[in-house]
């Protein structure tokens, strides 16, 4: 599958956290963040089973994280789902940008979202959070299954931010996925 959006095809999002009060922002989050995509035209995302500042919620939610010191966009995608998806991707284009905040720790998340399809699986290597705090594991689901989750996951405060976040994308990456 070749795919090649244009910059001005781009999703560009801002999304401010009405669920807690704002306070301030102490910090700015650059963050990569995939919609993964396999030959069948399955996609792939994380359940996240977690008890913390938040509240308790599971969610489904898109692979991804934080950028890291001297990471470029791409290498963090690529790191990212092998962590929690164990897939080597390639990356076929960005879907945009989603810029939210997290009020209740006073961050800004900048998501950078790309749609990547599997080339290969193979182990996962995630962080002792993502395995005893956020209790993540992988779900393959189809378009209309995955949108569905997001709604059903959004009647926690933390899981509507993250559906408004990002039910969007997943929709824009449909489009693209269906024009080519």
């Amino acid at each position: 599958m070749d795919i090649n959006v244009s910059g001005d095809s781009e999703i560009r999002i801002e999304l401010q956290d009405t669920a807690w009060p704002f306070e301030y922002t102490d910090h700015d989050r650059d963050i990569v963040r995939a919609i993964v995509i396999d030959d069948e035209g399955y996609f792939y995302f994380v359940r996240v089973d977690r008890d913390d500042e938040f509240g308790r919620a599971v969610l489904i939610e898109t692979s991804g994280g934080g950028v890291e010191s001297g990471e470029d966009l791409i290498e963090a995608i690529h790191r990212e789902l092998r962590e929690e998806l164990g897939v080597e991707v390639d990356v076929l284009c960005k879907i945009g940008v989603v810029s939210d905040y997290y009020n209740l720790i006073h961050r800004h998340n900048i998501n950078n979202y790309y749609l990547c399809r599997i080339v290969s699986f193979g182990d996962k290597h995630m962080t002792a959070d993502e395995i005893d705090s956020f209790h993540l594991s992988t779900l393959k689901l189809s378009f209309e299954e995955a949108a569905k989750e997001y709604i059903d996951c959004s009647c926690t405060k933390l899981g509507r931010l993250i559906c408004n976040r990002e039910l969007p994308v997943l929709h824009r990456a449909k489009e693209i996925i269906d024009s080519y």
